[in-house]
Parts: C-alpha cells; structure tokens; sequence
C-alpha cells in the first residue's frame, strides 16, 4: 500500500509539475487541506495516542492523499456492517450468561480487594462471575493435550471448537479423528477457525474435508485481496467447549510446535486453562456468538445449556467451588478494550507483586505507565518474554521497552529455552487471569480475544508457581544489555512509530 501512494503522489506532482491547467492546482490545495482537516479531526478523536500519532506521520509523509486514505478506511461498509451484528447480537446474548438469574451480587470480605476488576467485568463488560467452578492450570501445551483428549472422549451432547491456527500433525490429526467419531455416534461438533491464522498452515478449502467428516466448519472472516481494514479483525480466541460443562482457554493452538512435537523457535512455552462447571457455561455462550454472528435464521443458545431438564426447568450445578471465576472476551468493534483493562486493573490493584508472561511486548502510554507507576510504588513487578521470537520484527520493538521499564524498576526476563507464548498474569496470591490476548497493539485492540480472571482460586498457586519455575531458565535484562548498540536503539525507537501496524 505504501508503495503504491508512492507511485500515486508522485505521479501527481508529475501532473502539477508538467500541467498546464490551473484544476492540477485547485486539487492540489483540496487535498492539503482534506489532509488538514483530517488531522485536526484524528486529534479529536476518543482513539489510542498511538493511532493518532500514526495517522498522522502517515498524512505527512503523503500529504496530498493521505487524509484521502483515513477517509477510506475508517468509512468502509464491511467494518460498520460487522459493528452492528455485533452490537445487536451483544444485546440479544447478555442475559444470556446468567439464564437462571442467580448472580452473585453479594461478595464476602476475601474478595473485596477484587472488587474493582469483579464489578468492571460484572456490570460494564456484562461478563459475571461464577462459584461452582473447578479449575485446572496447564503449564505447557503437552499437559492441555493430554486433557484435551481426555475430555473429548467424553463428550456426550456436542463438541465446540475455536481456533487461530491448525495445523496438521501429531497434535490436530488425532483431535480430527475424535471429532469424527464423535459426529458419527450423533454429537454436534462444530469448528470455527480464522482464515488469515492458517492461511499458510492448512490446505485451500479445508473445511470442505471437515464437513465430509461431519465437522460443521465456519472460516472466519475470509481473506479477500482487498484494500479493506476488516482483514485486520481476526479471531485469535481459542476455546474448545465440551457440552457446556468443560471448557479450556489459553494461549495454546492446534498445532505441532505448541506440544514441542515440532521445533521451530526452541522450546515452546506456554499456557491455558481448563474449566468444569458454572464457568464453562460462559465460554460456550461466547462461542455461540460468534458461531451465529452473521446467520439469517439464530438459534436459541439455550438449548445447549447444561443444567437444565427436559421441560426447561433450571437446576443447580452441583460442582464444588473453588474461589470465584470469571470469564471474559474482547471484541474490536466496540470501544471498550476489555483484555487491555483486564490487564491495567489487575497491574494497579497490586500491593506486593505483578507477575507477567507475554510472547510480545508492544504496548501504548496507558499500559506502560501502568507497569512504570507500579514499579516505582514499590511492587515487584516482573515480565518474562522470549529469547527466540517468532516475529523478529516484534522482537526487536518488543526490547525498544526494556530501556524504560527497567529504568523504573521493572524486572524483565527473556526465556533462554526458546519462545514463551504464555499470555498470564497474577497478583498478590489473590488474583489471576489466563488467556489469549497478547501485550501488542493487534492483540488489545484489533482482534477478537478472550480469557480468564481468577479470584482467591487454587488456580492462582499453580500460575504463581509455573512463573517462578520458569524464572532459572531466564535471563535478566539490565539496562546495560539495552545500551549495547546505539545504531539498534535509534532503528527500536523508529519502529515504535509503527507498533500500532506491526
């Protein structure tokens, strides 16, 4: 695209320079000052600093169309079309979540610390909190497979997966194969996958093999060689849901190299959670949503519903409770940032500690000043990325902000094994959450994301306890390994104008 308005401005100053029409002028001051007004209008705007502050390097550089490009992309049909299905299918599921009413309202003093982040998510994201909930950590990708399997063996009414990528092989193949089976004894077994994810991992009309085997198979939001922003909008959710009572979420696809079955960045290390009980309800719901997003004719959600007879009546689910859990997800089409708020309230509610994992640190002023101000207060505040990246580009910007969080305390550490994919934090011995939403712009703000929050849990231990087994496999960063290479510092410093994009 760049290229192209390259070749396009200049062909117009060509124009200008060799016209001998006065109208070469006249569209040369009405696109300047299109350009102009835009600028004065993405100032203005309720958006990120970040995308201001790239928009507006970009009208700079192309001045005569650059205001003509933001006009572009920020009134195409596709995007504002998927904002209102969106919006009327938030409405139509969010009583959804609770559908016996019995929400918990009233909180014993354990969790009043957590009070801020329960009732963020409770009574803004409209995403409740649940007892009657197990849960279970899983601390690599070979642990979450082992149970994966197990728990789709027994499957008795339907089968929901929700992917980012797949990829056959020793891990996917023989999930393929229960899937199978499992349609054949009559299970509902659906599979939603995003195109642009497996787009290099799976082979041209994939889910036409899977529908042979009686998959029901949704490609989400498919690749069109387009000029359009909604190729942005992806579903990087992973979530698989086993009759409403099961669910597991994390960072962790269907692939070889999660399981270390296949090595292509050294060890993988990485993270997801298995739920059984209340809160594999709302996981379900969440799949549901987007699995009818675009149908004509909707479904009653209801009917996949785990605690209820025949006749509809409601019954209390009888798994014992374990703390509170609370699961979540993010849309792009709304302008709540769910995952990124998720992640700021857990970070300034914190007295003692904030542990981090994340594959990528990329973030805005808002998260970074959160990570700053809690070091400084005097929390110990640790991030553990990777040594080995899978996207060098994000490696290198990832460490252009090492500089300024170790400078105010934070302590940073790469994972010398190879590439840590864990998306976890956990605070305090009291809170935790688990997901899919990584620390870098596309992740926060432009895909479809999910996870779990943690309240007084025995989950928290076991996160805790995987961060601080990880940490003698780490190296520590100082600040003298991030002064190193000026030449490198200056190319970070530049990247970071385009974190946003990358």
């Amino acid at each position: 695209m760049v290229l192209f308005l390259l070749l396009i401005q200049l062909l117009f100053i060509l124009f200008l320079i060799a016209g001998t029409h006065m109208i070469f002028s006249y569209l040369n001051i009405f696109f300047r000052g299109l350009s102009f007004i835009v600028c004065i209008y993405i100032l203005n705007r309720q958006t990120k600093y970040a995308y201001k502050l790239l928009w507006i390097f970009v009208i700079l550089l192309f001045p005569i169309f650059g205001g003509i490009v933001y006009v572009f992309f920020q009134t195409q049909f596709t995007s504002r079309k998927l904002k209102r299905q969106i919006h009327r299918a938030n409405l139509r599921y969010e009583s959804l979540f609770s559908p016996d009413g019995n929400l918990i309202t009233n909180f014993h003093d354990e969790y009043r610390d957590n009070l801020p982040l329960i009732n963020y998510l409770n009574n803004y994201a409209k995403y409740p909190v649940y007892k009657n909930t197990q849960v279970l950590y899983c601390d690599s990708g070979e642990k979450f497979f082992e149970l994966l399997l197990e728990a789709l063996e027994k499957a008795e009414k339907y089968i929901f997966l929700e992917f980012f990528v797949l990829r056959q092989g020793e891990m996917f193949d023989p999930i393929i194969d229960i899937l199978e089976r499992k349609a054949k004894q009559g299970l509902d077994i659906r599979l939603i996958y995003d195109d642009v994810g497996c787009f290099t991992s799976l082979p041209p009309n994939f889910n036409r093999f899977l529908e042979e085997k009686g998959i029901k198979c949704l490609v989400f939001n498919p690749f069109k060689p387009l000029l359009t922003s909604s190729q942005n909008n992806r579903d990087h959710r992973k979530i698989v849901s086993i009759d409403g009572k099961t669910a597991f979420t994390g960072g962790i696809n269907l692939a070889d190299e999660y399981i270390n079955a296949q090595e292509r960045f050294g060890h993988w290390k990485d993270a997801a959670i298995m739920l059984h009980g209340m809160a594999a309800w709302s996981l379900t719901l969440i799949f549901l949503h987007m699995w009818n997003l675009e149908k004509i004719k909707q479904e009653d959600p209801l009917f996949f519903y785990p605690w209820k007879k025949s006749n509809g009546e409601f019954i209390p689910c009888t798994v014992k409770s374990d703390g509170l859990v609370q699961p979540y997800a993010d849309s792009p089409f709304d302008s709540e940032h769910v995952g990124e708020n998720v992640y700021i309230k857990i970070i300034n509610n914190a007295k003692n500690y904030v542990y981090i994992n994340t594959p990528y640190l990329v973030v805005d002023d808002a998260l970074l000043n959160a990570i700053s101000l809690s070091a400084k207060s005097g929390v110990d505040v640790r991030i553990i990325t990777p040594y080995r990246w899978d996207k060098k580009i994000l490696g290198i910007v990832s460490r252009s902000y090492y500089r300024h969080l170790i400078n105010y305390g934070v302590k940073v550490y790469e994972y010398t094994k190879g590439f840590n994919h864990s998306k976890t934090f956990v605070s305090d011995d009291r809170v935790a959450t688990v997901g899919t939403t990584n620390l870098d712009f596309r992740s926060l703000y432009l895909h479809f994301e999910c996870g779990v929050c943690l309240y007084n849990n025995s989950g928290i231990e076991k996160i805790k306890e995987d961060f601080l087994n990880t940490l003698p496999v780490c190296r520590q960063i100082t600040l003298r390994d991030c002064s190193r290479n000026t030449l490198q510092n200056i190319v970070q410093d530049v990247l970071r104008v385009f974190a946003p994009i990358l």
